[in-house]
């Protein structure tokens, strides 16, 4: 890819679309999540230009805080950029996209494609993402729900409450084939994304289980909640202790290229709370060298289920 000292420059392309030039710096690039938060700030500032909604400072009818949280986060790696293949000055042309979803809801979609393919100005279709996705480039969709605390200081038993200036009347809808809602919803109801085994995947050996405590100083975000993209660390840390009992090493585990993740966020947690994961792992029968990991993450007090977490790697790239 390119490589320049230039900054970020953000254009709205119509009410939906927004196009950026994006030279990636040290705070978005990594073996760990910081990717996923540079993409989370681009869908709240997407939302943001086409909702015409503070989304930073937003507020329920009745003043409290509303939050524009994640229930569903995936990311498609292509062959030039994936998520952890991505270095500093590397150049990038994101363009981000926003559906309407409901009356509390949008979906996002994005496109991180090099600054060399040229597509700056070729609208992102939902029929490119999920049907003929470009082979050089990372796609992420984002199903965000507005919430607010149901009782203040606690992160459990969020509501569902969208802001009154919340508007999504002019936005394009997602095609319903398209829609993640019967996908997600299975999976919290199976505390999987492999609630039945995949389709030419063979299980890999035993399920591994671990625990986590939530650590106040990484994981909570400027509100008090448990940082959307810390989920992505904490099912990372399950599964690196996984790699290391099967004798992989540590730079294997950087170099690793996701081919495919979804994450469901189906809780909050408030500081103190430990979290028991769950990492079950399938194999490729055709290419023995992509692997699947399912993940479970539960209250280990309660057992409440708070996430779950698809991974597909390809172990040759790493």
């Amino acid at each position: 890819m390119n490589r320049s000292t230039t900054t970020e420059l953000a254009r709205t392309v119509d009410g939906s679309s927004l196009s950026r030039h994006v030279v990636v710096a040290p705070g978005m690039c990594s073996g760990g999540s910081l990717v996923f938060g540079r993409i989370g700030d681009w869908t709240w500032e997407a939302v943001a230009a086409a909702c015409r909604t503070n989304v930073h400072a937003a507020r329920t009818p009745e003043g409290q805080p509303a939050y524009l949280s994640f229930y569903y986060f995936r990311v498609r790696g292509g062959d030039a950029v994936h998520p952890h293949g991505l270095a500093f000055g590397d150049e990038l042309q994101v363009t981000s996209r926003v559906f309407q979803f409901g009356s509390q809801a949008v979906i996002t979609l994005h496109r991180l494609a090099p600054a060399g393919l040229g597509l700056a100005d070729t609208p992102l279709s939902p029929a490119e993402l999920y049907e003929h996705p470009h082979p050089d480039c990372l796609y992420a969709e984002n199903f965000n729900r507005w919430i607010a605390r149901s009782r203040p200081g606690s992160n459990r038993r969020l509501s569902q409450v969208a802001p009154p200036d919340f508007s999504y009347g002019a936005l394009p809808r997602l095609p319903n084939p398209y829609s993640p809602r019967t996908l997600v919803g299975r999976a919290r109801e199976a505390g999987s994304f492999y609630a039945t085994p995949p389709p030419g995947l063979v299980p890999a050996g035993p399920a591994h289980t671990s625990e986590y405590a939530l650590d106040v100083v990484r994981d909570l975000n400027g509100a008090g909640l448990v940082y959307f993209a810390s989920y992505f660390s904490i099912f990372d840390t399950a599964l690196l202790r996984v790699w290391r009992s099967l004798g992989r090493g540590d730079a294997q585990f950087l170099r690793r290229k996701v081919v495919d993740q979804k994450v469901g966020y189906f809780g909050n947690a408030d500081p103190g709370a430990v979290f028991t994961i769950t990492v079950r792992r399938w194999r490729s029968t055709a290419r023995p060298s992509i692997e699947a990991a399912d993940m479970a993450l539960r209250d280990s007090g309660t057992g409440r289920l708070l996430a779950v977490a698809g991974v597909e790697i390809d172990l040759d790239a790493s």
